[in-house]
């Protein structure tokens, strides 16, 4: 073939090459690649694109991001759509600090909650537009669009509010006014949860009263999105509902310094419902101890005196101290499953437990609570259903009940629970008392 050189006759075939080793020759060839190592001095070797880090430069991307926002105004919508649209070119899940940062303040944030004065900001952000829940109420529905279009950005937004709740301090009136309501908005429509309120329990925020009025401002607008009701059952979740107290220093944390403070600022139903939390802790709290005291056998005599304490420091009313003292004492034993058995049973340990029972019911109202309790446990523990009559006998004689009270409770004041039963039971014993009543007026006529 033209332009190839012959291959001579002392020249070895080759397979599949065009050169050929004479044989014995690649040993030798072997054992100078181990003596002699090749070097890679003046190469350049090209890395894969996926194994370059980028670099992170925030500031940057804040560059982008306040040019979009000048250039669309003051226009929400256009905000949300710009913010949409940029997504799909910016890295928000690498930047997502600095992208919450300019649209509540304007630009990144230095520590303690400063901007930077030689960095770009934009009027575009919460902090710079109006001071009214309307506004905010707008800015609120820019965060959840952005966040609803990028999933990943909920927690760094939640992430972001915390911090930006431990900066209060760094921050105007107006500017905690701003962010405060709209934290409350935000928190009405789910788009954060009630456990970034941990933030407020700040030491210093505490001490320096910047938690309560920003508390203020926050629980306003969000009462005015949903209602007490809603508030109560998200604090609940996250186990805050019994913490609000603690939005003031340890020397204030009271039920009437927060309902004195919070009414006054206009949310007389926060004020209200702390003050029925409290009152609900106290309540289970009293039933706790009351229930150790009777399984060790305390003396009645200190358990009354600890229980008219707690009243009085709690503010817990004689109607409801009964139906607390009825529970305990119903749940101190183990009831026979028997009915024949389960009411002399109970009989014998009412009538114990009486004088601690008769404490109690100094009032007409205490007294018809505690027959509604009975009327309710005799109804709810089936092998209960005939012992109601012997019950109140038995308390009527031990001065736990008296007249008035039970022939209430037979004419109107009975509930719906096994009504026609227990009415039936007590026939008789209530034409008895009507008689005896008639008689002893009787008597005391003819005696004047």
């Amino acid at each position: 073939m033209t332009g190839v050189p012959a291959r001579s006759g002392s020249e070895p075939a080759v397979r599949g090459s065009r050169w050929s080793v004479p044989r014995g020759a690649g040993v030798s060839f072997m054992n100078n690649q181990k003596q002699q190592k090749p070097t890679l001095s003046g190469q350049r070797f090209k890395t894969r694109k996926r194994d370059e880090k980028e670099r992170f430069d925030p500031t940057q991307f804040q560059d982008c991001i306040i040019q979009g926002l000048t250039e669309t105004g003051t226009d929400l919508e256009a905000v949300a759509k710009f913010l949409d649209a940029s997504g799909a070119k910016l890295d928000y899940r690498r930047y997502a600090e600095t992208l919450f940062d300019i649209l509540v303040a304007g630009g990144m944030l230095a520590p303690g909650g400063t901007l930077a004065d030689d960095m770009m900001r934009t009027d575009v952000c919460v902090f710079a537009a109006q001071e009214d829940l309307e506004t905010m109420q707008a800015f609120a529905q820019v965060f959840n669009k952005l966040i609803r279009r990028y999933k990943y950005l909920e927690k760094g937004f939640e992430d972001e509010v915390k911090k930006l709740l431990l900066f209060l301090k760094g921050f105007s009136e107006s500017e905690r006014n701003k962010l405060a309501m709209l934290t409350g908005v935000l928190l009405a429509n789910g788009t954060l949860n009630a456990s970034i309120l941990n933030s407020l329990y700040n030491e210093n925020l505490v001490k320096e009263g910047v938690s309560a009025a920003f508390a203020v401002k926050l629980f306003k607008s969000w009462i005015n999105e949903k209602d007490i009701n809603a508030v109560a059952a998200s604090l609940r979740k996250v186990s805050m509902d019994n913490r609000l107290m603690e939005l003031f220093p340890a020397n204030k944390q009271s039920v009437e310094h927060f309902t004195k403070y919070f009414t006054e600022a206009g949310l007389k139903e926060l004020s209200e419902y702390v003050r029925n939390q409290q009152t609900i802790g106290a309540r289970k709290e009293l039933q706790k101890e009351l229930q150790e005291q009777m399984s060790r056998g305390d003396p009645f005599k200190d358990i009354i005196l600890y229980v008219k304490e707690e009243m009085k420091k709690n503010n817990i009313p004689e109607p409801v101290v009964i139906g607390i003292v009825w529970s305990s004492v119903m749940s101190t034993v183990e009831w026979n499953k028997k009915e024949e058995l389960v009411a002399e049973q109970a009989i014998k340990h009412l009538k114990q437990y009486s004088p601690l029972l008769a404490a109690f019911t100094t009032q007409g109202q205490s007294e018809l609570t505690l027959l509604l309790k009975i009327q309710e446990y005799c109804y709810d523990n089936i092998h209960f259903m005939k012992a109601f009559q012997k019950i109140v006998v038995l308390f009527y004689k031990a001065e736990v009940l008296s007249e008035e009270p039970i022939l209430k409770w037979y004419k109107d004041a009975h509930m719906a629970k096994g009504k026609s039963v227990f009415l039936e039971q007590m026939k008789k014993f209530v034409e008895w008392l009507k008689n005896a009543e008639e008689e002893s007026e009787s008597e005391a006529e003819d005696g004047d």
